[in-house]
C-alpha cells in the first residue's frame, strides 16, 4: 500500500446553524478540536444535530455562524467543491452509484480531478485489495451484485481514492446485520491503524463508538457536548446521568472489550481448558468462559504455545485494576 496522506487537525469554534423561522438552533455555538489522525466518534440521540455538525465540515450544510478550519485554513473560504473533493465522505445509504462498475465507483473522484487512466485504475486495484475485496472479481462487477456489506466496504474504498485526510462518516455500518456489522468495524478498525487518516464518525450505537473510537463526544439537544473524552474514561466515571444514561447497564462489558488479554496477569494453565489467543480481549475470554461453562480460559501465544489462563476472578480483578478518572479531552 503507498504512502496515505497523513491526517490533518480539524477545529470547530462557535459553529451555529440556525434555519429560518426556528426560534432555535439546530447546532448552537459548537466548539471542538480533533487531533490529526484522530477518530472520534460522535454519539447521541436521533435529532441532536451530530449529522448536521458533520455537514457543516464539508458544507454540505452552511453554517449560519462560527468557523471550521481543516489544517488551520478556513473551510468557508474554500470553493464547495474543491473542499469536498479532498474529504471523504461514507453514508449509511452507501450511495453507489448503479450504472457504473465497482471500479468506476471508485475512481469518481479521481477522474474528476484529472488523474490518468493507468494511475486510477492501480489506485483501483489497490483500494479494493486493502478493503479485502479481490479486484479481479470486484472490479467489473455493479453495484446490484454486490452484498450489502460488500456495498459498504466499496463505499469506504470510494471515500479514500483520492487519499484525502478527512473522512466523514455518517452510521456508514447501520443498515447492515448484526454479524456483517461487526465484521465491517472489525476490518475498518484495522484500516485505520494502516491509514491514521482523521475521521469523524457519526453514530447512535454506544457500544460501536467504543469498540472504534479514539474519544467519544457525548451530544445532547443542539449538538451541546455533555462529555468528550476516551472510551475508557467514559465508561469508568460518565460526567453526568445523561452520560450514564447513555452507556445504559452494559459498562462493564464495553470496558472490558478494550482490555487486551496482554495487558494482564495470568495465572497457571489448565491442561482440560478451552484456549484463546493473547491478542483477543478480557470481554473474549469471558465470552468463552460463559459459552463452555469452563472455570478458566488458557492463553496463547502467537505461536500456539500455552502462557498461563484466566478465570471469571482475574477478569473481574483486571477490570477493577483498569479503573481511572476521566479526564476532560473538549
Amino acid at each position: 500500500m503507498s504512502e496515505p496522506t497523513a491526517g490533518v487537525g480539524i477545529e470547530l469554534s462557535d459553529v451555529t446553524k440556525r434555519y429560518p423561522g426556528q426560534k432555535s438552533g439546530a447546532v448552537e455555538n459548537f466548539s471542538l478540536k480533533v487531533e490529526p489522525g484522530e477518530l472520534l466518534m460522535f454519539v447521541g440521540p436521533s435529532g441532536c444535530g451530530k449529522t448536521t455538525t458533520m455537514k457543516m465540515i464539508n458544507r454540505i450544510i452552511e453554517p449560519t455562524s462560527g468557523s471550521i478550519t481543516i489544517d488551520g485554513e478556513d473551510v468557508l473560504s474554500l470553493n464547495p467543491d474543491e473542499l469536498r473533493r479532498h474529504i471523504g465522505y461514507v453514508i449509511q445509504q452507501i450511495g453507489l452509484f448503479p450504472h457504473m462498475t465497482i471500479a468506476e465507483n471508485i475512481g469518481t473522484v479521481p477522474k474528476l480531478l484529472g488523474w490518468s487512466k493507468t494511475r486510477i485504475a492501480e489506485r483501483v486495484d489497490e483500494l479494493l485489495r486493502t478493503v479485502a475485496l479481490d479486484p479481479a472479481v470486484f472490479a467489473k462487477r455493479y453495484p446490484k451484485q454486490l452484498s450489502g456489506g460488500q456495498q459498504q466496504r466499496v463505499g469506504v474504498a470510494r471515500a479514500l481514492a483520492a487519499d484525502p485526510p478527512v473522512m466523514l462518516m455518517d452510521e456508514p455500518f447501520g443498515a447492515t446485520d448484526p454479524i456483517t456489522r461487526l465484521r465491517l468495524q472489525e476490518e475498518f478498525r484495522r484500516l485505520q491503524a494502516e491509514i491514521g487518516k482523521t475521521i469523524i464518525f457519526v453514530t447512535h450505537d454506544f457500544d460501536e463508538a467504543v469498540r472504534l473510537g479514539d474519544r467519544i463526544a457525548v451530544l445532547s439537544e443542539r449538538s451541546r457536548i455533555e462529555q468528550c473524552d476516551t472510551p475508557a474514561n467514559i465508561l469508568a466515571a460518565p460526567a453526568n446521568d445523561y452520560v450514564a444514561g447513555f452507556i445504559g447497564r452494559g459498562a462493564g462489558l464495553m470496558r472490558l472489550a478494550l482490555i487486551p488479554i496482554g495487558e494482564v496477569s495470568l495465572e497457571a494453565p489448565s491442561a482440560e481448558a478451552p484456549a484463546l489467543g493473547v491478542d483477543g480481549s478480557l470481554r473474549d475470554a469471558l465470552d468463552l468462559l460463559v459459552l463452555t461453562g469452563a472455570e478458566r480460559v488458557n492463553v496463547t501465544d502467537a505461536g500456539g504455545a500455552t502462557t498461563g489462563s484466566l478465570t471469571h476472578a482475574g477478569i473481574s480483578a483486571a477490570l477493577g485494576a483498569s479503573r481511572s478518572p476521566a479526564g476532560s479531552a473538549s
